[in-house]
């Protein structure tokens, strides 16, 4: 029945392991600190934008040679859902997140900040702003690389009859750029948590049936609201509580999968009740003796019993077939590589 379904963006439609591409300092803090704050600020976080930029940090330690595993003492950590994080390190207050969490603390953006974003955003980046004491001192330029299948997956929906959106928390421009290269033509940005599921609330008073597709804290609300909720099985444990199938590793292909199936399974259920209607509607007429008075036919106990057991084998042995089933649509997975970019996928 599920004619529409919504996909996040991070960890969905995208491999799920960003990297940090670029940055940009705005004022004459060293890298090497902003770097050390914003990791700080971001260690208790786990979204997947939060652990590329602690693994950056790591990584520009080494480079100037100071211990890769150090972080600075991090006090009153804040998640703001669909913003970013704030924190207390070392006594000063940092903000990481986007244009949102820096409006909500008042932290005033230049042009220069503006162009920044802007340039990074046509990239299809997403930019993290880092503000000190309620000052944006630099960014981080995050990539976050597209899963090989997802522009297969969103066409071969689309002659399902299915209708894909994607909702992200994400920038315009960089949900733009990401959804045009998958195929998806109707996009909603910058949505926070709670916005996801009321979106998805606004299709079912339509009347549609609508799926979930996410793997983050951030996508649970809407997992939860969704007909069906779907959950990347590489994401956080809330989104997989939230959700009702798990796609056990990360491939987009395991989408089409559980919907195929579960429509094979129904048709395969349907196809039995005919089968067993039909057989008993025939079968106990002609076991009660209906057919003696014209034809002197009868089925003696024994063997009615034995038409009875044989009604319930083939129904059995028609579900059975089911293992016979082979996926719609293959995607060749790429061989595993330490970078960005390990996937596949089955479901439970």
């Amino acid at each position: 029945q599920i004619k529409t379904i919504i996909f996040d963006k991070t960890g969905t439609l995208t491999k799920g392991k960003p990297s940090v591409v670029q940055t940009k300092t705005f004022s004459k803090i060293p890298l090497l600190e902003l770097c050390d704050l914003t990791a700080s600020a971001e260690a208790n976080s786990e979204h997947p934008l939060s652990k590329a930029i602690v693994e950056y940090t790591k990584k520009l330690r080494e480079q100037y040679g100071s211990p890769s595993d150090h972080m600075m003492d991090s006090k009153d950590f804040e998640v703001h859902p669909g913003a970013g994080v704030s924190a207390n390190v070392e006594g000063k207050l940092v903000l990481v997140g986007n244009k949102r969490l820096m409006q909500e603390f008042e932290a005033p953006m230049s042009s220069e900040v503006e162009e920044y974003m802007s340039e990074m955003e046509d990239l299809a980046r997403t930019c993290v702003l880092v503000a000190i004491d309620r000052v944006i001192c630099g960014a981080l330029a995050v990539s976050d690389p597209l899963k090989p299948e997802a522009g297969r997956v969103i066409s071969h929906l689309s002659s399902m009859g299915i209708t894909s959106i994607m909702v992200t928390g994400d920038n315009w421009a960089t949900a733009k750029s990401i959804a045009k290269q998958v195929g998806i033509s109707t996009v909603f940005a910058e949505i926070d948590p709670v916005g996801k599921a009321e979106k998805i609330k606004d299709l079912q008073t339509q009347g549609l049936a609508v799926a979930m597709v996410g793997d983050g804290v951030n996508d649970s609300p809407a997992l939860a609201a969704a007909d069906v909720g779907m959950a990347i099985g590489a994401g956080t444990d809330v989104a997989i509580e939230a959700a009702d199938i798990v796609l056990m590793k990360s491939s987009l292909v395991d989408v089409i999968t559980a919907i195929d199936l579960s429509r094979k399974t129904l048709a395969k259920i349907r196809l039995n009740y005919v089968w067993a209607l039909g057989y008993n509607v025939l079968g106990m007429p002609i076991a009660a003796g209906v057919l003696f008075p014209f034809t002197g036919i009868r089925l003696p106990p024994w063997l009615a019993g034995a038409c009875m057991a044989a009604s319930s084998v083939s129904v059995v042995c028609s579900s059975l077939l089911l293992q016979l089933y082979k996926k719609p649509l293959h995607v060749e997975e790429a061989p595993m590589t330490a970078g960005p970019g390990d996937g596949g996928s089955n479901l439970v």
